[in-house]
């Protein structure tokens, strides 16, 4: 789809002129038209009047010669035709070509009875004023119009600079130049809202753009973080096979495979959670359906108490249904809890509350060190990571990535199902963490 691109002045001005021209045209054929009406009238009354005057003196027993004196008139010729045959007045002539004659015949006295009067008056002067007439017409129109035009040149001039304003604002963000804005003094005319959405475009453009750089710049750290932690386990891996390849001791080499594996795991597992967080951006599929939040969360203490049988867990609330991923749902309490465990080095609480207080809520609390609060929405982010290991994420017990992705991946879940996780300082005023998800 091309734009037709002609300069708007011109078409303005054009259009402009072209108006104003159709109107003085149609004013001038209107003035001439009601010129010539009324003329044409007027010049008819002229004649009516004058063969009424005529007509009274002649009833009056006025003199012939006094009575074609009284009814003649600039530009009008009488004559009056006696019964006696005797003229008085100008030679009639024939009636047409610019001549229009009105006729009529007198009663009176004996000597005037019967006697034909004519009255011509000359149109040509009636014509000379119809051309003189368009002649101004003619003149005042051009005059207008030139007038319209240097008005219209000068005035668009001004009316336009907005438009102006708004292209030179445009080439200069072209050229590299951020921040500039048009801030129009009326937004509620035409160019005010003009500019205020070119205002509002290139708020959204940079808005895009300062977003656009912090994920890049994000992309970058998570990828070099990521390569980092990736290291760690590919050299255990690697150390661990070039050990075993020389070891000779049957007992070491033994132990050694345990750790290759271990160290396998590891990578693997790192693999795993960065391909949860790039499925996450790309918009996590879920399996949609019903899940007893209660169930799930009994599973994932019965699992710490085979792992950690000196902790101490809780579960309290009400058996509460969502509609959900189960397998997702697993992985954020599974998460929340090991990371909890870990904190807790074996010893304390694990306590884990369901309830219903408009949405579903599972609170997952502990008596570890806690989270201090400048670091309760930071342990969210990416491959971060606390003195005290909370936001880890895993131990050589359960290799599950150890690269600060696991709390990332859990809210990320839950945000997919429409919900969220929350770290919260404890209810209770005691010593420890508290996590709540949050789920509709």
């Amino acid at each position: 789809m091309s734009t037709r691109t002609t300069s708007l002045r011109r078409r303005v001005t054009l259009t402009a002129l072209g108006v104003l021209g159709v109107i003085l045209v149609a004013a001038g054929l209107t003035v001439q038209a009601v010129f010539t009406s009324q003329a044409e009238r007027g010049l008819n009354a002229l004649l009516t009047g004058r063969v009424q005057l005529a007509k009274q003196l002649a009833k009056q027993n006025v003199a012939p010669e006094n009575l074609v004196r009284r009814v003649d008139s600039p530009g009008l010729r009488v004559s009056l035709r006696l019964p006696s045959g005797e003229l008085i007045g100008a030679q009639p002539t024939k009636p047409g070509g610019s001549l229009r004659q009105a006729k009529a015949r007198l009663s009176g006295p004996e000597r005037i009875d019967g006697a034909r009067l004519v009255i011509s008056a000359d149109t040509q002067l009636l014509s000379g004023a119809q051309r003189t007439l368009e002649r101004v017409l003619i003149i005042a129109g051009v005059a207008a119009l030139v007038l319209t035009a240097l008005g219209l040149i000068v005035g668009i001039r001004v009316a336009l600079s907005p438009l102006d304003a708004m292209t030179g604002l445009a080439r200069s963000i072209a050229g590299g130049r951020r921040g500039g804005r048009l801030r129009p003094s009326k937004p509620d005319t035409e160019l005010g809202r003009a500019a205020s959405a070119f205002d509002e475009m290139l708020d959204a453009l940079e808005g895009a753009e300062r977003t656009a750089r912090m994920s890049e710049e994000r992309t970058r750290r998570f990828v070099a973080d990521a390569a980092h932690e990736l290291r760690t386990p590919i050299a255990g891996v690697r150390a661990a096979a070039e050990a075993v390849v020389d070891e000779t001791d049957p007992a070491r080499r033994e132990r050694l495979a345990v750790l290759l594996v271990r160290e396998s795991e590891r990578a693997s597992h790192l693999v795993d959670d960065l391909l949860d967080l790039a499925r996450i951006d790309a918009g996590l599929t879920l399996r949609s359906e019903p899940v007893d939040l209660w169930e799930l969360a009994s599973a994932c203490l019965e699992r710490v108490r085979l792992v950690a049988p000196e902790l101490t867990v809780e579960l309290t609330g009400d058996r509460v249904w969502v509609s959900g991923d189960a397998d997702r749902l697993t992985q954020i309490l599974a998460n929340l809890t090991d990371n909890a465990r870990r904190a807790m080095a074996g010893r304390g609480t694990l306590a884990i509350a369901v309830r219903r207080a408009g949405p579903a809520r599972v609170l997952v609390t502990d008596t570890g060190p806690g989270v201090p609060e400048r670091d309760r929405e930071r342990i969210f982010d990416r491959l971060v990571r606390l003195d005290d290991s909370r936001s880890r994420g895993s131990t050589e017990d359960t290799p599950r990535g150890g690269a600060g992705l696991g709390l990332a991946i859990a809210r990320g879940i839950a945000r997919a199902h429409g919900g969220d996780l929350r770290c919260l300082p404890r209810p209770d005023g005691h010593h420890g963490a508290a996590f709540e998800l949050v789920l509709p």
